[in-house]
């Protein structure tokens, strides 16, 4: 199958850079799936898995929180926010995140903010639990 070249980074640096086959990520207004030759587009990125396919068939997922992905002249551009491999991910400390977020969530006194960091938080550990290994 053809590839292009997916760099992957985010503000701690690069993450991967290399050829791919196809890449899946969450966008703000859906998932997307990017092959060789796709035209050029930008999008922000959602909160989900995002994997990448390489030549010889293995596949890289994980945990991508935010960011832009940019595809021009045949090359695919991700900027992330959060950015974690799968394996790395820690599943008892993801879920210990989730359980503080459901009970912040719990309390019936949180001001419109509180209200949004915790569902945000929910979110996250949500991602990063599903996404684990």
């Amino acid at each position: 199958m053809p590839t292009f070249h997916l760099k992957i980074a985010t503000p701690d640096g690069p993450v991967y850079d290399g050829p791919a086959v196809r890449f899946v990520c969450r966008s703000i207004t859906g998932d997307l799936a990017i092959l060789a030759g796709h035209t050029d587009y930008c999008t922000a990125i959602g909160m989900g898995e995002a994997h990448f396919t390489l030549e010889d068939g293995t596949t890289r997922s994980a945990a991508c929180i935010g960011g832009m992905l940019t595809v021009l002249n045949g090359e695919c551009f991700v900027l992330s926010t959060t950015w974690e491999w799968a394996e790395e991910i820690d599943k008892a400390r993801a879920e210990a995140s989730r359980a503080r977020a459901e009970q912040a969530l719990a309390q019936k006194d949180l001001d419109a903010r509180e209200l949004e960091l915790a569902q945000a938080r929910l979110k996250r550990a949500l991602v990063r639990s599903s996404v684990a290994r």
